[in-house]
């Protein structure tokens, strides 16, 4: 008997989710050996201290419990680290699991949310969830944002900029985020998933400025891409509010205990940043060098073009060789590929690949 849906098995859900494409993850193989360099994890394995916290919190009966709602002990140690007091932070389930609790604590049906486009196409689907209007203002072609993305506009109940932002690995500067903000009429969310890699970061503004919320990943500097933890900063007014958004135990006993060793190793990030930095100027180079057109990156990877476009023929003639890159277009602005920093080997191994396929 078939178990496929009848076209009236659509009509039962909210007509929002019936019409939403849906965000798309990145390749995920689950059998063969891969160079994987399309989804941004971190190459190397996470601070040891993470395995030695993770069977510790094993043991017992631990398990068997609910885990501490508000992921204290993290918190505690986080705040501690900006010189907060622990009320302005709010952990989750990655930092996705944060937007999503930011969207659907600001944005309700029939309103609109801003974002920059080309950017993390996830904050569309959010909006649409909600049922709400997702307004993409484009970045100039050196990747600045305009007075635009700053306009008034009825109904406009949250913006979002990622910074450093994907595809493009770019930075707003801080300035140019607290102008923004200034001039919003809406709380604005800075997504740092790759705040670790920049320069510089927004946390200091969340302290001088009540409507800019900064969210963390742990999936990318921290090496823990697999458990699953962020963790947003906010005045405790707006904390407040999003605790009661939030799933009640949205973060579980094991990720609590391996974000708070890792946030802890300070020298394990403080060298492994060093390593992927390192070798992010060796593939921007080595890019460069085959004629590709790199944009210089403040993230764990580098977003490129080539002048004939053959981008999407590159993408499919690395797969062939079982290398796993990020190809992606965006309507209006064009195409390109997107590469995460691996190891020195798995780097090495791609360019060599790029020669054989041709510039």
């Amino acid at each position: 008997m078939s178990t496929a849906c009848a076209p009236t098995d659509r009509r039962l859900v909210r007509p929002e989710i019936a019409s939403l494409a849906g965000y798309t993850p990145g390749e995920q193989p689950q059998e063969g050996v891969w160079i994987k360099l399309n989804t941004n994890e971190n190459p190397y394995p996470p601070s040891p201290a993470v395995a030695a916290a993770v069977a510790a919190a094993a043991t017992g009966r631990t398990l068997a419990r609910y885990p501490d709602p508000l992921a204290t002990a993290f918190r505690r140690r986080v705040a501690d680290r900006l010189g907060l007091d622990p009320d302005w932070i709010v952990c989750g389930n990655g930092s996705d699991d944060l937007l999503t609790i930011l969207v659907r604590t600001f944005v309700g049906a029939g309103e609109c949310m801003r974002v920059p486009t080309p950017s993390y196409v996830l904050y569309r689907t959010l909006a649409g969830i909600q049922g709400a209007a997702c307004e993409e203002v484009p970045f100039t072609r050196d990747w600045a944002l305009d007075d635009s993305f700053a306009a008034p506009r009825d109904g406009l109940r949250l913006a979002i900029v990622a910074n450093p932002n994907s595809p493009s690995g770019t930075l707003v500067p801080p300035a140019r985020i607290a102008e923004l903000a200034d001039r919003l009429p809406c709380a604005l969310v800075v997504d740092e998933a790759y705040g670790d890699f920049a320069d510089a970061d927004c946390l200091d503004l969340v302290r001088r400025h009540e409507r800019v919320i900064v969210t963390r990943s742990f999936s990318k500097s921290y090496a823990l891409a697999g458990l699953r933890f962020g963790y947003a900063v906010a005045s405790p007014t707006i904390v407040e509010e999003l605790r009661k958004v939030k799933d009640s135990y949205n973060c579980d006993t094991l990720s609590i205990a391996a974000a708070t060793a890792a946030i802890d190793d300070v020298d394990w990030l403080t060298t492994t940043r060093s390593r992927i930095l390192a070798t992010r100027a060796r593939l921007t180079a080595g890019l460069r060098s085959l004629g590709y057109q790199p944009v210089e990156s403040q993230a764990n990877f580098v977003w490129c073009t080539r002048p004939d476009g053959r981008h999407r023929e590159v993408y499919e003639a690395l797969k062939e060789r079982r290398i796993l890159i990020r190809y992606m277009t965006f309507p209006g602005w064009g195409d390109g590929i997107r590469i995460t920093v691996g190891t020195d080997d798995e780097i090495d191994a791609l360019l060599s690949a790029l020669r054989d396929i041709g510039a």
